[in-house]
């Protein structure tokens, strides 16, 4: 049950990604291939990489911590 919430909650912030912050999904593809390869939270390694900048890592930690 677990799994399906969390896939759930991934799917859910790779769409708030792309409707409210634009990223495209080259962009998160990148991301998520690193996350495989360094496992860590999706906003920091978007961020990392200059995926997205700090204002809108700030935007993403605020839409998780509503959601």
């Amino acid at each position: 049950m677990r799994v399906v919430e969390s896939d759930r909650k991934d799917n859910q912030l790779i769409h708030f990604l792309q409707e409210e912050l634009a990223l495209s999904p080259t962009s998160i593809a990148i991301a998520l291939r690193h996350s495989q390869q360094d496992p860590g939270p999706l906003p920091m390694i978007l961020w990392q990489y200059g995926l997205v900048s700090i204002e809108q890592l700030e935007q993403i930690f605020d839409w998780l911590e509503a959601a």
